[in-house]
């Protein structure tokens, strides 16, 4: 072997050994951080350049892609949601308001012409030329095993805070290198998985693609969860345990008055996320969690807000009116 053969063996094997180092030490983060959600959001203000569990779930606000959002003029016919990884300028941004369903676009990728720290962007994957984002939806790595479906590919990583479009090519990814697998029960065209085996242990992260798609009721979304008749147990959280860190979760039975909450979501009215309705909700503390553990292992996170009768799911751009009596009933129920 020559010098410089050597040189480049060497350089390398310690370029294998950081990506290594660097991939543990995300998925360590990952999966610190749903085992967190799982228990309790960790408390949220506005964070350029990454978003925290608390963004992924929807109690912390404005949503990544909403916050610089402006709005325009009403539209007749249905209610347009802004859904781009990077926030828009003020003039660029579109809600149109009306009756009707909402119609959330396809994510919109960067351009070279974006200047600045390209900041709130969430874990993504590219995956058949649309961007799904970090789940709302979570699971232990231990449970992971019997949900993962075929094989789709491998990330490549390359995406991060000043990525051009360019770099948004199939399998790009702002979390490392990971294999990525269809998840059993759920559509791909909805949810994929990425599992990585590290030291024995398993690291499982789900992401869901919630742009490119028209919701004219709850079904339409919350329907893809498969939460109906599968919930096998249920917590819920007062925002005053959540904001002050104090993890009191409580249980919930699962019983006829949390069935018909589940069968009103999927009734429930569509409204598209405006920085206005935003600014509303998020500015009082009328806010109380649910988690839905379902028969698959799998935890899915609903928060709902109590003077408006909403219930929004991750950081997806709209928010569902549930039936007033049915939506007050089961807000009762859960305390204060």
């Amino acid at each position: 072997m020559n010098e410089q053969q050597f040189k480049q063996q060497y350089k390398k094997a310690v370029h294998h050994m950081k990506a290594d180092e660097q991939m543990k030490k995300r998925m360590e983060q990952n999966v610190n951080a749903r085992r967190t959600m799982s228990r309790r959001p960790r408390k949220s203000l506005y964070i350029a350049a990454s978003v925290v569990v608390a963004a992924s779930i929807g109690l912390a606000a404005p949503t990544v892609w909403q916050q610089w959002n402006g709005t325009s003029p009403a539209s007749p016919a249905i209610e347009v949601a802004s859904n781009d990884i990077l926030p828009p300028d003020a003039s660029d941004g579109e809600n149109k308001l009306s009756k009707g369903s909402v119609v959330i676009p396809k994510t919109e990728l960067p351009s070279g012409d974006d200047k600045g720290i390209k900041a709130s962007m969430l874990p993504l994957v590219v995956y058949h030329d649309h961007v799904y984002t970090e789940s709302a939806t979570t699971l232990e790595g231990t449970d992971a095993l019997a949900l993962r479906g075929a094989k789709l590919g491998t990330t490549n990583g390359g995406i991060h805070e000043l990525s051009s479009k360019d770099d948004y090519k199939e399998l790009a990814s702002t979390i490392g290198e990971a294999d990525i697998y269809a998840v059993k029960g759920y559509n791909t065209d909805f949810r994929i998985m990425s599992y990585t085996e590290i030291d024995g242990q398993v690291y499982a992260q789900l992401f869901d693609k919630t742009n490119d798609m028209t919701i004219s009721g709850g079904a339409d979304l919350i329907g893809k969860l498969n939460i109906k008749d599968h919930v096998t147990s249920a917590h819920w959280e007062s925002f005053d345990s959540w904001n002050n860190g104090l993890q009191q979760l409580q249980s919930l039975s699962v019983d006829g008055a949390l069935n018909d909450f589940v069968g009103a979501l999927y009734n429930a009215k569509p409204v598209a996320s405006t920085p206005e309705l935003e600014e509303r909700l998020y500015g009082k503390e009328d806010r109380k969690l649910i988690y839905l553990t379902l028969e698959d292992k799998t935890t899915v996170a609903l928060v709902l807000f109590g003077e408006e009768g909403l219930v929004r799911y991750g950081h997806v751009p709209v928010f569902f009116e549930v039936e007033q009596g049915v939506f007050q009933k089961f807000w009762n129920s859960l305390g204060k």
